[in-house]
This record gives structure tokens, sequence and C-alpha cells, in this order.
């Protein structure tokens, strides 16, 4: 993409955000997935409800025991031969509840760490198979956040999820005891409950609209911050450091600011929750006074009543105090789903394998989010087994051509169709086909070649993951790679890419070609492919491209005019619209833009005998 192109998509993704899961569609995606684990689901559900049983009992036991040595004073009889089983049952009770919960908490940890492996593998999946034009007007940096923050912040919080579940079903429990004592005592704990509900009532629906927010800005902020980095030499080229620098500060002081707002609204939220601890534990003890006088409970019930509110402040606390780690989880884990529940692009026809094809280009029109067109009208048909050279000024609109007759982004308007070289009537719309199905027949190799971190066997299997040794050796030889190849340190084996053996830009662009040559698709687009490449690799690389074109249908936007000379033809370009079309020796001829070019190039030095 041009640079004015690159500008103009990412000045508008903010706008074109990827989307955001409903709470109900969360809670049914984490449904899914919690069901797929089912041994988990039932370890971890079991052993909090036979652990938070345990846990109650103690206060429940506590309670019979003041009762029990109240009765013994009042008779003067022996207490101990009551008090032994009872003494048993809280050691037992401690010991079962203790074990019973910390195995619930590890079991609720696993279930929560494999659902957010799985959803993160289905959000990766789900982004490499993106449609190109979607991940285009998001922008890279929404799809990275996506991918490594918010899976990262859900991740971080599943222990605290865990220990919520797990305090629920105390509370739970809870509620059942405190009605099995006695019913009147229950109402006086729910006298807290009006003080939640209004607390939570005021904080919740800010807090949501808070913590989406703050994901959203930290989303923009690693936008803004890829776009600094992968578009440095943009950067530098148009002197924009110091406006890109105002950017970067500018989105970071927004995601700041959105996290101090959810912040000052949860310490707004904390402080209520002594607050209704003070009144529950009042109304509780009051409320026992009462019963005990009219002798319709008895002291050790209250106790017991009292101790199990007292033992209840710590899963209510942990309740109320991780709705902050909660909501910011839930926010990021809707943005999780909203990528892992889109639909992959799947072909609308089930194409042919063609041997050979002709690309015809129709009426294609393009124009960024920013409403300015870079190609105006252009009808074009390159024939089958065929070369055309695209060259023009910086600004011509070569490379947006490229890419949409790559099919990298659909047109604006107009259709770019493959029609069979043998069999004419047999005609694909590239927007009828997904990304597989696309590159099986459409191969792109552009000047920003990536080499992925690991064995140089496994990035050349990227293109053809069957393929065997000696399918590899034949295409590192086939186009010539295999010199350079041969002589790394452990030959296929050599661990390449980030951390490995360094490779040259000629070195990394050799390598894209050879997986082109190991796709084998019947076109090819190269996006000057050699620019990057020194003249005396350029010109080898040429030589690759050459040979490797041979047969096929090819557009080649051509940063060296030697790599147009060779082509069948070549498309002159400017502003966006095609001026000149035809053979080298015929457009040199005409005297016209390509000529100037030409000129220009041979009297620069620049492989003019090349």
């Amino acid at each position: 993409m041009s640079a004015r192109g690159q500008d103009a998509g990412a000045g508008s993704t903010r706008d074109h955000q990827l989307p955001v899961a409903s709470g109900r569609d969360t809670a049914a995606a984490v449904g899914r997935a919690a069901l797929a684990l089912p041994r988990l689901v039932v370890s971890s559900t079991v052993a909090a409800v036979v652990g938070s049983i345990a846990t109650i009992a103690t206060p429940v036991l506590l309670g019979r025991i003041v009762d029990v040595v109240l009765a013994a004073v009042d008779r003067r009889t022996d207490v101990w031969a009551a008090l032994t089983p009872l003494l048993v049952a809280v050691a037992a009770a401690v010991v079962v509840g203790a074990v019973l919960t910390s195995l619930a908490l590890r079991e609720a940890e696993r279930l929560g760490a494999s659902i957010a492996a799985d959803l993160r593998e289905r959000v990766v999946d789900r982004s490499l198979r993106m449609a190109p034009q979607t991940l285009e007007r998001a922008g890279v940096g929404d799809v990275s956040t996506r991918v490594t923050e918010d899976v990262e912040v859900f991740t971080r919080s599943v222990p605290t999820i865990s220990a919520v579940i797990n305090s629920l079903i105390t509370v739970g429990v809870s509620v059942v005891a405190f009605a099995a004592l006695d019913w009147r005592l229950a109402l006086a704990f729910f006298t807290v409950v009006p003080v939640y509900v209004l607390s939570l009532r005021s904080y919740l629906p800010r807090a949501a609209v808070l913590y989406a927010e703050e994901r959203s800005r930290a989303s923009t902020r690693s936008r803004v911050l890829l776009e600094s980095v992968h578009g440095s030499r943009t950067v530098h080229a148009y002197g924009m450091g110091e406006l890109q620098t105002d950017r970067v500060q500018g989105a970071s002081e927004a995601g700041l600011a959105a996290a101090l707002r959810a912040r000052r609204a949860f310490a707004g939220f904390a402080w209520t929750m002594n607050a209704a601890e003070a009144v529950g534990l009042s109304a509780l003890v009051a409320c026992g006074f009462l019963l005990v006088r009219a002798d319709l409970v008895t002291v050790g019930d209250v106790t017991a009543a009292a101790l199990l509110f007292h033992r209840l402040f710590g899963p209510l606390g942990l309740l109320l105090t991780s709705f902050d780690d909660v909501q910011r989880a839930a926010a990021a884990l809707a943005r999780i789903v909203g990528v892992a529940r889109m639909d992959p692009p799947t072909s609308r026809v089930r194409p042919p394998r063609l041997s050979t094809a002709t690309v015809r280009l129709t009426g294609i029109r393009h124009a960024y989010d920013d409403g300015h067109e870079v190609l105006h009208g252009i009808d074009l048909v390159v024939p089958a087994g065929t070369s055309l050279a695209v060259v023009g000024e910086s600004g011509a609109g070569k490379t947006t051509l490229a890419a949409i007759a790559a099919g990298v982004f659909p047109p604006s308007a107009g259709t770019v169709e493959l029609v069979d070289g043998d069999d004419p009537g047999t005609v694909l719309d590239l927007a009828d086909l997904d990304q597989v199905d696309l590159r099986s027949l459409v191969g792109l190799v552009s000047q920003e070649s990536h080499v992925f971190a690991g064995t140089l066997r496994a990035d050349l299997q990227l293109a053809k993951p069957d393929a065997t040794d000696d399918e590899l050796e034949a295409a590192l030889d086939g186009t010539g790679a295999a010199t350079w190849a041969r002589a790394l340190p452990d030959g296929l084996d050599t661990v390449v890419g980030a951390g490995g053996y360094p490779l040259t830009p000629a070195q990394e662009q050799h390598l894209a070609l050879t997986r082109l040559y190991l796709r084998d698709p019947p076109v090819v687009v190269l996006d000057e492919a050699t620019a990057e490449a020194s003249s005396a690799g350029a010109r080898d690389l040429e030589r690759v491209a050459e040979e490797l074109l041979a047969g096929r249908t090819a557009v080649v936007v051509a940063h060296r005019l030697t790599q147009a000379r060779a082509c069948d033809r070549i498309l002159v370009m400017a502003d966006g619209r095609p001026v000149e079309l035809g053979h080298h020796d015929e457009l040199v001829a005409a005297e016209g833009m390509y000529a100037r070019l030409w000129r220009t190039w041979t009297a620069s030095g620049r492989d003019a005998t090349a």
C-alpha cells in the first residue's frame, strides 16, 4: 500500500474497530467452552460446594458448643462428654473446608485457564483468517490488542474469577444455614442487601462503560504505537516525528485518564462495604438479643449466626472488591469473544484448479476511508501466461492496483476476475473466494516479506505444509536459493527469523520467492519484490523472478525498470489512471512518460546495461 493509502486507512481505524460481543453472547461463549471440559466443571463445582458446607459448619458447630457449655453450667454436669464429639467435628470441618476450598480454587483456576487458552486459540485463528478488508479497516493495533493485552487481562483475572465463583457458592450455602438457624435471623442478615443493591445499582452501569472505554483506549494506544514503529520510514521521510510523538502522547494520556476514571468510580463504591457490614452485624445482634429474651432462639443460635455473618465478611468483601477486576476482565472478554465469534470468510464457489488464467479487471475504482479516490475506473486484461509490469511515480496507485489484483482487499467498485486459460467459459470473481482458495490461484510477494521464527524447513512449509524434504530441496534448486541455503549451519534445520540465523534482505526475498515456487499458483503478483535488495542482489532476484514467472500470468510492480523491460507489456500509471500501455520498445519510441522515466533511469547509471 502506498504511504498515502496507509495514512488514509490508519486515520480512520478508530471508527471501524472489530466487534465487541454483548454480555449474553460472552456468557454463552464461556459456557460452551466450559461444557467442553466437563471433568473440570464437575470437580471444581463439587469441591466448592462441599468445601463451603464444611466451612459454614464450623460457626454452626461453635454455636452448639456455646449451648452445651451453658447447659452444663446450669445443670452443673460434666461438659467434656458432650463437647468432645463437637470439638472433633469442628476440627474435621476446618480441615475438610480448607482442603476442599483449596482444591476448588485450583480446579476453578485450571478451568478458567483452559477456557482462556481455548478463546486465545480461537481469536488467533479468526485473526489470521480475517478478511483482509476487515483487518485493513480495523487496523493491526485493534487486532494485536485483543490477541495480547485483552487475553492477558482475562488470564490474569482467572484466579480472581475463580475466587468469586467460590465465594458465591459460600454465600449461597450460608443463606441456607441462616434459614436453618431461624428465619428471623436470616431476615436480619438480609438487612445488608439494600445497602449493597443501592451501591451496585449506582456503580455497575458506570463501571461497565468505564472499563469498556479503558480497553478501547488501550486498543487505540497500541494502534498508534504500532503505526509509529511500522511507519517509521514514512515518519522520517515527511518529518512527522513531532506530530507522531504528539499522537502517541495524546493516546497515552487518553488511556491513563480512562483508567483513572474507572479507579475513582471503584474507590467511591468500596467505602460502602464497611457500612453494610456494620449495618448487618448490628441488625443481627439486636434481633438475636430480642429473640433470646423472648426465648425463641438460644444464645448458641445467635452466636452461630454472628460467627456465620463474620465468616461471610471475606466472601462478601471479595465479591464486592472484585467487581473492579471482574468488570475489567468482562470488558476484555467481550472484545475477545467479539473476534472469536466472527465467521471466517468462506468461498461462495468451489474453484477448479487452473493451470493458467487470464486476469481481467473491470471498472476498478478504489477510495480509502477518508474518501480520497486513488484509482479511477481502470479496465485491464492480462492474458494467460503473459506478464504485465506496472510503473509510475510514487503515489500513482501502483501498489493499490497490485493489491486489488492479488485480492488483498476488494476495490470500492469494479470486479477482478480470473478466466480459465483452457476454458474461457469458466470465470471466477475474486470476491467469491476465501483466502485459502484465493492463494491457491493468486500468489503475492511484496517488498516486505517476513521470515517467521523457526527452522528454514518450517518457513518453507508455510506455502505447502505437506512438502517433503525432497520437494523443499527441489524448490530451493528451482529458484537458485540452494546456493546459500545449503551453506547455512544446519541446512533445512537452521533456525531463522527472530532470534535465529540472520538472513540478508536479498535472502529473505529469495525465501519468499521460493515459497511462491512451492505454492505454484497460475497467477503471480510481485509488488516491488526486489526493492529492498542491493543492486547486485536485485539483479539476481530479478533473474529468479523472471524464471518463476515463465508460463504464469504475472502483474509486476517494478521498482527497477530493467525488470519492467523484461515483461511482455508495461502499464504506465499516473494519478490513479493508466496513461500508457505497450512493450518496452514501443513505449520508448512513443516519447511519452515511460520514455522519460527510462531516460532518467539509464542516465543515472542504474543497471543501464542489465
